[in-house]
């Protein structure tokens, strides 16, 4: 399992990178053109298509972003629970407390 950990450990930060990057470009393109839009009020109808994918790709960045987290929680929650095992050597002690009482 160990293994497992090491490349999931991997894979995601090298996922959490390229999203950031990918977010970096992306708002950047986005800055580039609310200035191209702001110059003509008539442009948005030229490139307000563009706008919207550049807003999609940053809100699938986010989901993409918490997929990640949500992973890495589950990989890395420690299971608490009694194993049946466990569960019988306990109401074993128990039974042998009632006994000697």
């Amino acid at each position: 399992m160990g293994r497992i950990n090491k490349n999931f450990e991997d894979l995601t930060s090298e996922a959490i990178a390229n999203l950031r990057e990918d977010r970096e470009r992306t708002k950047d393109l986005l800055k580039d053109l609310v200035k191209y839009l702001s110059a003509d009020e008539h442009r948005h109808k030229e490139v307000g298509l563009t706008a919207a994918k550049y807003l999609e790709t940053l809100q699938r960045s986010n989901e993409q972003l918490v997929k990640v987290a949500a992973l890495q929680q589950k990989l890395y929650k420690e299971d608490t629970s009694l194993s049946a095992e466990e569960r019988e050597e306990i109401f074993s002690e128990i039974d042998k407390e009632k006994v000697d009482e």
